[in-house]
Order: C-alpha cells, then structure tokens, then sequence
C-alpha cells in the first residue's frame, strides 16, 4: 500500500473513469495530493492539478470565504459537533437567510405550499406576500403572461391564484347517467371570469379580455332536453372583450346569438379606439353583425330585454349612465347596413344624480343597483309586476321605462333577478327574497308570495345568489358545510340535484364538483359588515306545540316506516334549522331508511 495511500486511510482503490477523487489535503510545500495518487499517472494528475489552480484562483477572484482548500471544520463519523454547528448554520432558522435567497427558495414551492408556509408566523408572512415571490410564481404556472394590471395591491398574486384556481368541469344532473368530467378548458386563459352555456357550446371569459368559444360534443336525449357531455375543443372568438350576453331566457334552447363588448385599436393609427359590440353565432361562431360607437362612449356592462323583434340592448357606460338601442334579431343574418339610434335610459334622465354600478335583466324586466347600494327596477310586463309587487296599483303600461325604487333597510351588494322572483344579498350578509314563491323558490320554507323583501333565515354570508325560472341557488362558505351549493324551488328537471320533488327551504345539493365553472379572485367578492346588535332580526317561527303534535299523530297513523321516515322529513323541513343541522338530519333519516331495507337471502348451492 503506498504512502498517499495510507494517508487517505483504509487503502482506498484508485477511482475510476467518471468519479470523483477523494477531499484534497494540504501538503507544508504548497502541494496538493490527492489521496490515492500512484506513480505512472503523471498526464491525468497533471490535468486535476490544473483544474483545481483554476478553480482556486476564481475563488479568490471571486472574494468567497471558502475557496477550494481552505481549511474547513472537521466531523468525526459524520457528526457535527456543538462547536460547529454555530459556525455551520445547521440549527440556524430559515429567516436568517438573505432575502433575496428565501424569496427564490419559496418561489419554487406550489402555489398550496405558499399559502400554508405565510399562514404560521408573521416573519414568513410577510416573506411569502411579497410581489417578487408571486411573480416568479406566476411565470412558472403561466409563462406567457408577461405584465399584470396595477388593479389591486397585490396584482402578481391574484394573476398568479387566479390560474392555479382555475378549473372546468361537466356534472349531468338529469336522465339516468350521471357522471363528472373534466372539460378542456383553455390553457391559455388568465383565470375565468363569466361562464354562459348556450344551446350547442359553453362561452367562457378571461380576465385578459378574451372570450373562448368551448364546442361541446353533445349527448343524444329527447327533444327540447339538451345534455352536454364534454368540451373537445376550445377557440378564440374574440379578443379586448369586456362583456357579453344572449338571450335573457333561462331555456338555453332560445340563445341564438351571442352579443360580445369589445374595445378596438384604431387600424393603422387612422382615428382613436373605440367600444363595439358584435353580434356572433353560437352555432358556428360567426361575425353576423357589429356596432360601432363614438370614442368618447366607454361601456363596461351590456345585457338584453325584450322578444326577438324588439329587442333592446342596454348599455353601460364607465360614468354609470345607461344607454340603450333597439335590435331585430330576426334581420341581423342579412347582409345590410343601417344605423340605430343610441338613446339616454329613462333611469339616468329621471336620476342624474345617481351613478349605476351594475345591471341584471330578464325576458320582462331589468334591475339597477347603483353605487350607493340603492335598487331600482323596470318591469315591462303585467304578470311579472303583479308577482314580484303583489298589485297592479302603480303599473303604468305607457310608461313602462319608469324606475321602481325598492326600499331596504340596508345597502345592496349583488341583485339576482330571476323571471318572477329576485334576490339582494345587503352589506350585512343577509339574504332578501321577493316575488312568486309558487314552488318555493323565495326559501322562506312556505309557498307563500312575498310582495316585499323577507329576510331568509338560516343562511348567512352566501358567496352568491341566482334565481332561475322557478328555482334558486347560493353559494355557501361555511365552517360547518364548508363550501356548498344550496337550492330552493322545483327540482324537476334535475335542477335540485338530489332532491326531484323540491324543496321549500335552501338544502344541500348533490353536487360532486363544487363549480362548473371555478376561478379565485382575491380583489372580489362581497365584503360583508357585522350586524349591529341593535338590528338582529328576530328568531324565526318554528312550528309550536300543537303543530308537532299533529305530526306525531300523523306519524302514528302511518302504516309503513316508509312513510313515517318521508313524515318526519317533512317535519325536519317545516323546523326552523341552519341548513347543516337540517342537512344532517335528512341524513340520517336517509341512511336509516338504507339500513332498513331487506336484505335477500343468500342463494343456497
């Protein structure tokens, strides 16, 4: 065994092709030895000796602390000792690093692992919220978005949750197959932000301003009844959009066309951009018809009302002044050209002074919530206005643009209006229904119309509210639910997934993917204000003495278990509950039901 050899301990062979030598030792001359070196190697130690020259004298250009042999802190059997560990850093916390290195370390971690990561002190909160971490991490998740808005605080972070957040599936909820699948969303998209399903295809909108047109393969069914089954393919119908809309009907057999907002760059510099709203196909995706307005007019909001034949597009503007112009659909696939005329909304003629934040419509009716939270209507129709009001007192059929100011206690976030019902979500969180409640669509837990707002109670703090043709639905973030969608009205038809009669009552639907359409947005949602003490609203009715009485004897009087656990149902139904416990409830009875099935005997062989 040679000398080098001894040295470097045990007689380690000479290491091949490929591997690394072993850690260089110091000789008192100057030298560096390798351990191991034998005679007759001269060409290959002469190669390692003029490496490690170069790796030695850029270490020393370089001004590091640890050049290539220098003299490090020895281990014995790979422990380190109590000495070292100080000078090593290897108990030292993760926040004594640099900056600008935990930046770059945390932006390697997953969007999930972020969040957790600020959420267990104050010190990494504030290392993970900074614009340089989630501008990495959007880049990696999206490299194609280049620039964020300024909207917001923190415009890296909600670009970059808005695309991990984002998310398309298909959930059947009529019909005997009933299955979840994952659509093809657009990679491409910077988050979603509005879903609209039309007859054939889904239209989905960006917060980049691009509208993608998602062809649907289709399901056969019966006539009238359409079922999607999937997206096989996305394309791009337009880009700059800021809104669009189709036909105010809930059917989406009667969308025929998709009328898009856009903004349009002058072409070649000739003129100044401007807003437009073109007219396409949802069949085909095809341009049939584009409006074109003056450049002082900016929209930010457009929806429809009326037939086909007199159809009229209300218009937004960033000012909050309405506008609106009538179209005839059934002449927009003929290739002419005419001028409509743009006229000012009765709402902002009679309001000057008031600026409208948002719009919502229907076959017969529109609503107008402006920025002070105050809410006004137009109801065009007679049978509408009697079941949304109760009375035909204040019906003007000649002046049927007038605005109708419904009175709250409170500011109105969001308004939903759906054909003969509505629903206003105020500042405090609180859920207001009015209007027909023919199949229980209003939530109050009777059939009973409502010609006033009533306080629906049992939900508090929805993420959003929609009303339908003869039902609705809220979103629900609690910490017994967690997140849920929750319905009232007619289940037929596979709108109450889970429950087919209806119910009178907001109930837990069935519903296996939460959103069809998923997309956090940071900047949005409504930020609700706690509710003085002074306005609590008074406890609900529950059913009294007498009333449970009945159903015990109505219990008693039931011949099968059957009907006693569908009485007992009933009666968890009519009880003033929170819809987790009356969820609970209704499941146990149903799993009880289950377990008291009989069970057929096993074939004997």
């Amino acid at each position: 065994m040679s000398r080098g050899a001894g040295r470097a301990g045990q007689g380690q062979p000479w290491p091949r092709r490929g591997q690394r030598c072993g850690s260089l030792q110091r000789l008192p001359s100057g030298r560096s030895r390798v351990p191991g070196t034998r005679a007759g190697m001269g060409d290959r130690c002469t190669a390692r000796r003029q490496r490690r020259r170069r790796l030695q004298r850029g270490s020393r250009l370089s001004g590091g602390d640890e050049a290539v042999g220098a003299k490090r802190p020895r281990c014995s059997q790979g422990l380190v000792g109590t000495e070292d560990r100080t000078d090593l850093g290897g108990s030292a916390p993760i926040l004594r690093l640099p900056p600008e290195l935990l930046d770059h370390i945390v932006s390697f971690l997953p969007v999930r692992d972020v969040v957790a990561l600020g959420q267990t002190c104050r010190s990494l909160r504030q290392a993970c919220d900074t614009e340089g971490v989630w501008r990495r991490v959007c880049r990696r998740l999206c490299p194609r978005l280049r620039q964020e808005g300024t909207a917001g605080a923190h415009p890296w972070k909600r670009a970059a949750i808005l695309n991990y957040t984002k998310g398309l599936y298909f959930q059947t909820f009529g019909g005997r197959r009933r299955y979840l699948s994952k659509s093809v969303a657009p990679l491409l998209s910077h988050g979603y932000r509005k879903f609209l399903p039309t007859k054939e295809h889904v239209f989905v909108l960006d917060h980049g301003g691009t509208l993608f047109l998602l062809r649907n393969a289709l399901v056969a069914s019966a006539p009238g009844h359409l079922q999607w089954k999937r997206a096989c393919r996305c394309v791009v119908l337009c880009r700059n959009a800021k809104d669009f809309t189709t036909d105010p009907r809930s059917d989406a057999g009667y969308r025929k066309y998709v009328y898009v907002l856009a903004a349009r760059e002058p072409v070649a510099g000739a003129g100044r951009a401007c807003d437009c709203v073109e007219v396409y196909l949802q069949s085909s995706g095809q341009r049939v018809f584009k409006m074109t307005f003056h450049a002082a007019m900016r929209f930010r909001q457009l929806v429809l009302v009326g037939q086909e034949t007199e159809r009229a597009l209300l218009l937004l503007t960033e000012e909050g002044k309405i506008y609106s112009l009538l179209v005839n659909e059934t002449q927009l696939d003929q290739p002419r050209s005419y001028t409509v005329q743009l006229a000012l909304r009765k709402v902002s003629r009679c309001l000057p002074h008031l600026a409208v934040r948002a719009m919502a419509s229907n076959q017969s009716s529109a609503a107008f919530l402006t920025d002070k939270g105050a809410l006004y209507f137009e109801v065009h129709a007679p049978g509408v206005y009697r079941d949304l009001f109760g009375t035909l007192q204040a019906f003007d059929p000649l002046d049927l643009q007038m605005p109708l100011a419904l009175p709250l206690p409170a500011k109105v976030l969001s308004c939903a209006l759906g054909y003969n019902h509505l629903g206003l979500l105020d500042e405090f969180g609180r859920l207001f229904m009015q209007g027909s409640n023919r199949y229980g669509q209003l939530g109050t837990g009777d059939r009973i119309d409502r010609g006033e707002p009533a306080l629906v109670h049992g939900l508090k703090c929805p993420l959003d509210v929609w009303c339908g043709l003869n039902h609705s639905l809220a979103l629900l973030r609690s910490r017994e639910l967690g997140q849920a969608v929750l319905g009232c009205g007619c289940g037929a038809g596979g709108r109450l997934p889970g429950w087919p009669k209806g119910s009178a009552t907001f109930v837990k639907l069935q519903v296996k993917c939460l959103y069809l359409l998923s997309s956090h947005d940071i900047e949005g949602g409504p930020a609700y204000r706690e509710l003085p003490p002074s306005r609590a609203p008074p406890r609900p009715e529950s059913p009294g003495a007498q009333a449970c009485e009945q159903y015990l004897s109505q219990l008693q009087g039931c011949p099968t278990l059957a009907g006693r656990l569908a009485k007992v149902r009933e009666a968890v139904g009519a009880l003033a509950l929170p819809p987790c416990q009356k969820d609970f409830l209704w499941q146990a009875l149903e799993l009880i039901r289950r377990s008291a099935r009989p069970r057929t005997p096993p074939a004997c062989s």
